[in-house]
């Protein structure tokens, strides 16, 4: 991060290029834009999170978990709903379905937003045990909805509740989960993960990356982001791709989102100057070659825009947007 860098409202333009949307592998990363710069769109967030764009509204809503909020950023004017989902049950990451409702990860539940205004509850058990407390959540184009269970609101009293049941794990083991489109069944599909958080398919859905962000609360957890095989509505072949240190450093992974040439950009922090923010890798072999960096830890982020080519980060306290030289694989 350039030192004392001004985001604010008055702050003078930022000289082009960029210097904190750094390239790498200049072989692999080409999707800086040397005549753009990062923008901060607002401010006044907790703990910001769950950013999804809806194409169809050219819109982004993201959720502010402390506050018990949704915010919603409308692209057209700038406007901003600071009240869109209030109250939002907590709420942490969201997504769209392609019917265009929004789902979301409550603290106690994942849910959907139907176009009569109706909320349906998708999932809140499993194993016949309550769920530990949804994080993030991605769709599939038959319809199945994967979600994972880490926890975080129910073990932090400042994102939720805690379940007082003195351990790590509130009700259950940690696991990522799938809802059939058919028939509605939840199925646990993986469980590796130590605290399975974002999650994100490749461009031609037969990878699955999972961010593991356990050190939070287990000492023998790696900060890395894990690849899956998708076998039909089943996973194989658990290994880790993304080892997330940087110069002896190492943050954990949050969210993460791929673009349509396949490299994986992930949401990282609680590390400091020159490494919190975005890191971009390559999807062949885990290797970083992007970095945006932030003022901020960044939880998590989406691409969205008119052509799906910018950028927004969801970074503590403040939403973050930069235009990028590619494209979003996915609807949000």
């Amino acid at each position: 991060m350039t030192n004392k860098r001004d985001f604010g409202a008055n702050a003078e333009p930022q000289r082009y290029p960029d210097p904190d949307v750094v390239v790498i592998d200049p072989k692999r990363f080409k999707a800086k834009v040397g005549n753009t710069a990062i923008k901060r769109l607002y401010t006044g967030c907790l703990w910001a999170e769950g950013p999804a764009w809806n194409a169809q509204g050219q819109y982004l809503i993201w959720s502010d978990i402390p506050n018990n909020r949704q915010l919603l950023y409308l692209d057209n004017d700038g406007h901003i709903s600071e009240q869109f989902h209030k109250p939002s049950n907590e709420a942490n990451g969201n997504t769209f379905d392609f019917e265009g409702r929004q789902i979301a990860c409550e603290r106690t539940r994942l849910v959907r937003y139907e176009h009569n205004g109706s909320l349906t509850v998708l999932a809140d058990q499993a194993n016949g045990k309550p769920l530990n407390s949804p994080n993030d959540v991605v769709v599939h184009p038959d319809g199945s909805i994967w979600f994972t269970d880490p926890g975080y609101g129910a073990i932090i009293l400042y994102e939720g509740e805690r379940s007082n049941t003195g351990s790590a794990q509130p009700y259950q083991k940690e696991a990522v989960y799938r809802i059939d489109a058919q028939t509605g069944q939840l199925s646990k599909v993986a469980d590796d993960p130590f605290k399975p958080n974002g999650l994100a398919f490749s461009p031609d859905y037969k990878k699955i990356y999972i961010a593991d962000s356990g050190i939070t609360h287990y000492p023998n957890a790696k900060n890395i982001v894990w690849q899956y095989d998708l076998n039909g509505g089943k996973l194989a072949n658990p290994r880790p791709l993304i080892d997330m240190e940087l110069n002896g450093r190492t943050g954990f992974p949050d969210g993460l989102r791929v673009d349509t040439e396949g490299n994986i950009w992930v949401g990282a922090g609680w590390v400091g100057e020159g490494y919190d923010g975005v890191q971009v890798f390559a999807p062949d072999d885990g290797q970083r070659i992007g970095q945006i960096r932030l003022p901020e830890c960044c939880a998590n982020l989406c691409f969205g825009g008119k052509k799906r080519n910018r950028l927004f980060m969801t970074a503590s306290q403040s939403l973050y947007a930069v235009y990028v030289e590619t494209q979003g694989a996915h609807i949000c």
